[in-house]
């Protein structure tokens, strides 16, 4: 992937996040893998006491995790398909997302623009009994509101969004109307969305970090480290090589059990492992952002969901003060880079006019793009709308790795990860959990079904406990603007942040109200920050809402520079490569203001 392409010097001074595997190069399990489901599996092995390492080839939540629709949902067209049990599950994961991780997952208010009455009745059912395609179809009224009585059904228990509920096209019209005079219904209902996957991902690590911290074992028994690649296997000599991204230097590390969490690259993986796998079979969605207020105020705070008669998903819905627009669902080339295309632009101004066709977009609304590879499993002929959502574990082993490098050992076990969704990863890492404890002949000390995330523990309940908070842990210097900013980007672990920033002097950064020096130097210290792009795409959304600028890049290098050890020439390359990433990946232009 492009995107952890880097040529510039090494990390300088700085200890990098590796450092704690280079000093104690074993563990029992070593999961290769940062995005969500990875994390979420470190975490859960972490809080059963066991002695876990994690390696990212680039930035955690980088690849798919970083690049979904931002939504934590059922899945009701899953339905049609018979995943009865993904939709249960599904359901009763966002239901539990909701109250363990209040900070970033919201309710999200959602609503379906319906066309026809009975469209879909045939070729739903026979999918559903046939388990073929056949020709895409849209979902009519009788359909969808069968599917959101199901939907409702597996809420019951522990349910905390509202029932569904249907208006014809006066009422529609009256709560939405610039939406296509030609609809005949609306059916809305409640899903959750996660405004900021990044530093959600980024929680649920620390709290796997935490928890490995009263281990005896040198650098505690969880340590995940970013910016560190699998290069190869030496099965003669019981290890795997793996490379240090930052400083270009490689070692070997020993693990009993490998757990390959690296969605659409599963199968690569394996293959560096000498255990060559064909389970994979992703598909590439996008995205864009707009900054488009007609378009927000069309919306009217809810978000539009529909499949279209190719039987992609499309949802446009707001966040914060820009609008997001997605997804596409075609078959991905692993050789190429992801990225938004100028046609899949077009397919998505198309989508938006049959919508609410009184209004225009245009590409100079667009502030930032982005695409990602679903980790599908293979599925030759299946059209990629009608993939599986579901996941599965797939076992092998390797022969003398780890414990089976000594006399008598035992040969190492793979567990590879195929499929698995955002909103499941509690439950899929759970699983995957039990999966590694059964190995290792440990048993489960704890649930992570009822415990908050990070920022999520003590977080107010209600918006006047919000503004409690806030006016709590206003101080000189901190506003009531800037202190509900760190409480929207950390949850309640602001508390510390805000401590940070009260031991030393601070001033806020002249290209941003949202930052400042000592906030940065905060993230350089406790969020294994690697490069300048990770703070303008992953610790904060400045990149996402566009607001990058020549300013900032050397801004918060000249922060970084002083925290990470970078030398002059480092902070040019990390200046060019920010360009670079947000340019090629991104659709976004941005030029420094010095070099």
């Amino acid at each position: 992937m492009g995107h952890n392409n880097f040529s510039g010097s090494a990390a300088g001074t700085h200890r990098t996040s590796a450092s704690a595997l280079r000093e104690r190069a074993a563990a029992q399990v070593l999961v290769i893998g940062g995005g969500i489901n990875g994390v979420g599996t470190f975490r859960d092995l972490a809080l059963q006491g066991v002695d876990v390492a994690l390696v990212e080839r680039g930035d955690y939540c980088q690849g798919a995790s970083g690049a979904s629709s931002h939504m934590i949902h059922g899945g009701i067209r899953y339905l049609e398909n018979g995943e009865f049990r993904l939709v249960q599950e599904s359901v009763v994961e966002r239901n539990r997302l909701l109250k363990i991780a209040p900070h970033y997952v919201k309710p999200l208010q959602t609503t379906i623009p319906i066309f026809s009455t009975f469209s879909g009745m045939l070729s739903a059912p026979m999918r559903f009994l046939t388990h073929k395609q056949g020709k895409p179809k849209e979902r009519g009224a009788f359909l969808i509101k069968l599917g959101l009585s199901i939907y409702d059904f597996f809420s019951r228990d522990g349910g905390s969004v509202p029932r569904h509920q249907f208006h014809g096209r006066e009422n529609a019209l009256a709560e939405l109307p610039r939406l296509h005079p030609g609809i005949k219904y609306t059916a809305t209902y409640f899903d959750a969305s996660v405004h900021n996957p990044e530093r959600l991902t980024l929680d649920v690590l620390q709290d796997g970090e935490k928890a490995g911290r009263g281990s005896a074992l040198p650098g505690g028994s969880a340590r995940p480290s970013n910016y560190v690649s699998l290069v190869s296997m030496d099965p003669t000599a019981g290890t795997v090589l793996l490379r240090d991204e930052l400083s270009g230097e490689e070692f070997t590390f020993r693990a009993d059990v490998i757990v390959n969490t690296t969605g659409a690259w599963v199968d690569q993986t394996n293959a560096a492992i000498g255990s060559a796998t064909r389970f994979m079979g992703g598909t590439k969605g996008s995205h864009i952002v707009l900054d488009h207020p007609e378009l927000l105020a069309a919306c009217n705070g809810r978000e539009i969901f529909f499949e279209h008669t190719d039987g992609r998903i499309v949802l446009i819905y707001p966040m914060g003060d820009r609008v997001l627009v997605g997804t596409t669902d075609v078959d991905a080339d692993m050789s190429e880079d992801a990225v938004c295309t100028e046609a899949e632009i077009d397919y998505f101004f198309d989508l938006v006019g049959n919508v609410f066709p009184s209004i225009s977009v245009n590409r100079d609304q667009i502030v930032y793009s982005f695409a990602g590879v679903r980790p599908l499993p293979r599925h030759d002929e299946t059209q990629p709308g009608f993939v599986s959502r579901d996941y599965r574990i797939e076992r092998s082993e390797r022969p003398a790795i780890g414990a089976a490098a000594a006399p008598g050992g035992k040969a190492a076990v793979v567990l590879s990860l195929v499929g698995g969704k955002w909103t499941t990863f509690r439950a899929l890492a759970e699983h995957l959990g039990n999966d590694v404890l059964r190995e290792l002949g440990m048993e489960r000390k704890t649930t992570t079904a009822k415990l908050a995330i990070g920022g999520g523990v003590g977080f107010p309940t209600t918006e006047d406990g919000v503004q409690d908070w806030i006016k709590e842990h206003m101080a000189p210097g901190l506003d009531a603007e800037r202190v509900e900013g760190l409480l929207t980007r950390y949850g309640t672990r602001a508390e510390a942040v805000i401590a940070y920033l009260a031991a030393g002097e601070d001033r806020k950064l002249r290209s941003t109200n949202e930052l400042s020096v000592r906030e940065l130097e905060f993230m350089a210290a406790n969020e294994q920050v690697g490069h300048l792009v990770d703070v303008l795409i992953r610790r904060t959304s400045l990149a996402f809402r566009g607001l990058v600028t020549g300013e900032l890049l050397n801004e918060v290098t000249d922060v970084l520079a002083g925290e990470l050890g970078w030398e002059p020439a480092r902070c040019d390359a990390e200046i060019e490569h920010a360009q670079h990433v947000l340019q090629h990946f991104h659709g976004v232009t941005v030029h420094s203001l010095v070099s």
